[in-house]
C-alpha cells in the first residue's frame, strides 16, 4: 500500500510541473537564405567571391546577393549578381539601384543604368530574373564586362 501510495504522488507530481513557455511568435517571416551565384560570375581575373545577406554594395534599398572580386590591368573592381523572385522584381529592383546613383545614365542596349554610388562608379542592368553589374569601373572599361556577365545569367 505504501508503494501505492508513494507511486500515485510520484506520477501527479509529473503532470503538475510547468509546461515550458512557448517561443515569441514575431510576425515577420524568416528572411530567405540568399543563393550563393559564384558559378554564374567569370572566373578570368576572379580574385574571390562571397555572399552578402543583406544591402550589396551596401546600398541601402538592394538586398543581398554574390559579389565576386577582381583584378585585372593595375585595377580592382567587383561584378554582383542579385537573384529576385521574379523578372518583374528585378525591373523593380533596377529602380531602386537607379535611385541610388548619382547622375544615372540610361543604357539603353543593356537596359541599365551608370552612374556613381557615392563612392566608385556602377554599371547596373536586369536580365531575366537577375540585377546584376560592375562596381569600380569607369562606363568604357564595365561595358565590356557587363555584356560578359549578362551572358551568363
Amino acid at each position: 500500500m505504501r508503494i501505492l501510495v508513494c507511486a500515485i504522488a510520484l506520477l501527479t507530481s509529473i503532470g503538475c510541473g510547468s509546461s515550458p513557455e512557448a517561443a515569441p511568435k514575431t510576425d515577420a517571416p524568416p528572411a530567405p537564405r540568399i543563393r550563393d551565384n559564384s558559378s554564374m560570375l567569370p572566373i578570368n581575373n576572379r580574385t574571390g567571391t562571397h555572399v552578402v545577406q543583406d544591402h550589396i554594395l551596401d546600398i541601402a534599398k538592394l538586398p543581398g546577393g554574390t559579389i565576386g572580386d577582381y583584378k585585372a590591368g593595375g585595377k580592382e573592381f567587383q561584378l554582383f549578381i542579385v537573384d529576385c523572385a521574379d523578372n518583374q522584381a528585378a525591373a523593380f529592383l533596377l529602380l531602386d539601384a537607379k535611385a541610388a546613383l548619382q547622375n544615372p545614365e540610361y543604357i539603353s542596349y543593356m537596359g541599365g543604368y551608370f552612374g556613381t554610388d557615392g563612392k566608385r562608379p556602377l554599371f547596373v542592368f536586369s536580365k531575366l530574373h537577375y540585377l546584376a553589374g560592375v562596381a569600380g569601373l569607369p562606363k568604357d572599361e564595365a561595358d565590356p564586362i557587363a555584356r560578359v556577365l549578362a551572358s551568363k545569367l
